[in-house]
């Protein structure tokens, strides 16, 4: 059994910062590449970073170049996102996400949520005054 459990959102000022954990149970993180996710209402999901099973190579979104950055803890089974210098625009639920896929297409020209074969329950994260 796969599962993947989120935690670390909140309520933030602009400006701030949260880190994001994944912790993943059912299967060893090590081997696969993980994603994490945002969607805010009326948006479509969208695809916010990347990090490879290997983590030689890692993807961000634009928006976030910068300011997020994607991270694991072998040890303790956990991936991370740290996010700093918050934007109201970044207020979305936050979804890690697993693949058993490998390769740089992953974080890159197939980084897309059906290509995530196990994923979280989500975090709310709100950025406001």
């Amino acid at each position: 059994q796969l599962q993947l459990v989120e935690s670390g959102g909140g309520l933030v000022q602009p400006g701030g910062s949260l880190r994001l954990s994944c912790a993943a149970s059912g299967f060893t993180l090590r081997y696969y590449a993980i994603g994490w996710f945002r969607q805010a209402p009326g948006k479509e999901r969208e695809g916010v970073s990347c990090i490879s099973s290997s983590g030689i190579i890692t993807n961000y979104v634009d928006s976030v170049k910068g300011r997020f950055t994607i991270s694991r803890d072998n040890a303790k089974n956990t991936i991370y996102l740290q996010m700093n210098s918050l934007k109201p625009e970044d207020t979305a639920i936050y979804f890690c996400a697993a693949t058993q896929k490998s390769g740089r297409a992953v974080c890159y020209e197939n980084f897309h949520p059906p290509v995530f074969e196990s994923w979280g329950q989500g975090t709310q994260v709100t950025v406001s005054s």
